[in-house]
């Protein structure tokens, strides 16, 4: 395995970021769907309200270091712990990049935040097709949970639900 280094996203590493969230939106069949922009990506990691956190994988290639993957996560709260948690949002390897452990080396980065942090949970979605990456997901004891089902409002159902439109 290629030696590589985990590490949080620095303002000019966005473009990076933003790159591999197209390859994402890609793989998911979900470009219709991405509307981020590098300006509300930074902010979200940077801005005076941020929001988000998030690493790159590095390994070093031809002409200096190429960035391979890349995770973004945040903290939410369980009420039936009484503790924070980090959940992971995405999590991304380039398909020339798969199979070589960047995934799990940033999974078990993450797990390790999430301890220092004191959170009682480490959560993130996977789509149902997905079945090599739950395959992961299980092979380092992770339980995928059949019972729920996320639930999802976006843009005009928001303003029809506030009485905004």
């Amino acid at each position: 395995m290629q030696r590589f280094s985990i590490e949080p996203v620095r303002r000019e590493d966005v473009c990076h970021v933003m790159d591999m969230i197209a390859e994402l939106a890609a793989f998911e069949r979900l470009e219709h769907l991405l509307e981020c922009t590098a300006a509300e990506l930074s902010s979200a990691l940077f801005g005076r309200d941020k929001c988000i956190e998030a690493v790159l994988c590095w390994i070093e290639g031809n002409g200096g270091r190429v960035a391979v993957a890349y995770a973004i996560y945040f903290h939410n709260f369980s009420t039936f712990l009484g503790k924070r948690g980090l959940y992971l949002e995405d999590l991304y390897v380039r398909p020339d990049h798969r199979h070589r452990g960047y995934a799990r080396g940033i999974l078990s980065h993450l797990a390790g935040l999430a301890l220092e942090r004191g959170c009682g949970r480490f959560e993130w979605t996977v789509l149902d097709w997905n079945t090599a990456a739950q395959d992961v997901y299980r092979s380092i004891g992770a339980e995928v949970l059949p019972e729920w089902r996320i639930t999802r409002m976006t843009g005009d159902s928001i303003k029809r639900l506030a009485g905004r439109k």
